[in-house]
């Protein structure tokens, strides 16, 4: 008769997500898995297969996290134009904030493993394509209620913020300061035409 876990599978996709984040797929050994998640070798394989499996489990989990926040951010009250600006705004802030300098898990992974992992790729497609939608639904909503031209892009539009946004995490962990972030962020805004 199999013994019941003891042990919360949530709680060691999170240790193993965060591992996996801060160290890069390739990076992380075993060892390093065992350690955060106070899992031995044998209840990690049983309960998720492999390393790779573990990692697609805890790449979903955060990209769900990332999904659910970005409805969050673009879904809610307030005009199509601000929630565009706010976002860019807090996007500037949070990568300031970010003193470990561990950027995006689905950049990070989708440039050390697209090239060789399918579900790599499917996830990063999924995320980025409901950012876009999302950030194009905010600029359509922007262009009804008069805060963007009537003959703009929000389509192209959408796709030039979501470019800063991805390019203002690139920066901030080469160094980028708050300020320079910042200006981006409000470079952008500046960018977005106004009737």
């Amino acid at each position: 008769m199999a013994r019941p876990r003891s042990f919360d599978e949530a709680t060691v996709v999170r240790a193993a997500r965060d591992t996996f984040w801060t160290k890069g797929y390739a990076a992380t050994s075993l060892d390093d898995l065992t350690a955060a998640t106070g899992l031995g070798r044998g209840s990690l394989y049983n309960t998720f297969g492999d390393k790779e499996q573990l990692f697609h489990r805890a790449l979903e989990d955060y990209c769900a996290a990332a999904d659910e926040g970005l409805r969050a951010d673009l879904t809610g009250p307030g005009s199509g134009r601000a929630k565009v600006e706010g976002w860019l705004r807090a996007s500037a802030e949070s990568v300031a904030a970010d003193e470990e300098r561990r950027g995006c898990m689905l950049a990070k992974s989708t440039a050390e493993l697209a090239s060789r992992d399918p579900v790599v790729v499917a996830r990063a497609h999924a995320t980025l394509d409901l950012f876009q939608d999302l950030l194009t639904d905010c600029l359509e909503q922007a262009r009804r209620e008069g805060e963007l031209l009537a003959d703009a892009d929000p389509r192209g539009l959408a796709g030039m913020v979501l470019a800063v946004g991805r390019g203002m995490e690139a920066l901030g962990k080469a160094g980028a300061s708050a300020e320079e972030l910042r200006r981006i962020a409000e470079s952008t805004i500046a960018a977005l035409p106004r009737p």
